[in-house]
């Protein structure tokens, strides 16, 4: 255990945007599999409602640092490109 006052900080602080971030991150993969799984449903409307859902959720993971800008774009654009396989 931390005995430094400044190493008992860290370690709460640490805590909390670990609490934090998994809370964004379980959201995120929530969101891509609602996406995925009206895509396998071949449900067009479903699957367009579920991405326009999906990227305000991806975009403010990115923004918030759970996730890169990079790996933010590319589920976007994956996503995208699975829901326009649907016609």
């Amino acid at each position: 255990m931390a005995h430094h006052k400044s190493a008992i900080k860290r370690i709460k602080q640490n805590a909390k945007k670990n609490a934090r971030n998994r809370h964004v991150s379980s959201t995120l993969k929530t969101y891509i599999k609602r996406v995925r799984e009206a895509v396998d449903a071949k449900n067009k409307d479903a699957a367009v409602a579920a991405l326009q859902a999906a990227i305000p959720v991806i975009d403010a993971s990115a923004s918030k640092g759970v996730i890169h800008s990079s790996n933010a774009s590319r589920n976007v654009s994956r996503l995208t490109k699975l829901v326009n396989t649907l016609g």
